[in-house]
């Protein structure tokens, strides 16, 4: 798994991508893909840092079904809409887009995208929201992702969205690796939730 993992690295790096955009693309941490992208030369392996603890999330079977990407959809509306009406559904660029696509159809609601940090160029201090899709302001939101890995990503979204003018009610995920309830007092839901045992 691990060679593996390291050859998609170095496949996407030779592409051009960010470390944060393999990052979303292996649904891993930045921090493992540093540790993949350090494994790719041997000059760099006298610099390895200890591998960090991360699990690989491979949701390609949902990703590649439109039927199943609506069922799931389905599921994250349905958590959504325990915590009250939503007005838009705000999805994480760019593995979260599709599910809130489909959930804004789903929940009669306007769309809005946020560009997280990690596929900005030049790292800024915040993310943020795409001025093509709905204005957020004054609105009930859900802020939908893939997956949660460390956490930095939602709260950045938070932080953006309240920023904004909006209220998120809730947060919905397919997977959550880090075990959270709430980041900055906004109930997080997700599917599957992983914790380390031990």
């Amino acid at each position: 798994m691990k060679n593996k993992l390291i050859e998609k690295a170095t496949e996407l790096r030779n592409k051009g991508l960010t470390t944060g955009e393999i990052a979303d693309e292996l649904n891993i941490s930045k921090d493992t893909t540093q540790w993949l992208i350090m494994q790719m030369t041997t000059v760099n392996k006298t610099k390895q840092k200890q591998k960090p603890d991360d699990f690989a999330i491979n949701w390609k079977t949902i990703g590649s079904s439109s039927s199943r990407m609506q069922y799931i959809a389905s599921a994250l509306s349905n958590m959504a809409v325990e915590e009250g009406v939503v007005d838009a559904v705000v999805g994480i660029s760019i593995s979260g887009v599709p599910f809130a696509t489909i959930m804004a159809e789903i929940l009669d609601a306007e769309l809005a995208v946020f560009h997280p940090i990690k596929h900005m160029k030049n790292e800024s201090a915040q993310g943020a929201l795409s001025h093509n899709f709905a204005n957020i302001k004054n609105k009930t939101v859900v802020i939908v992702d893939d997956v949660i890995t460390s956490g930095a990503t939602i709260t950045d979204a938070i932080r953006v969205c309240k920023k904004n003018g909006a209220n998120p009610l809730v947060v919905t995920v397919l997977v959550d690796k880090k075990g959270l309830d709430d980041s900055d007092n906004v109930p997080i839901k997700s599917l599957i939730k992983i914790n380390k045992v031990g």
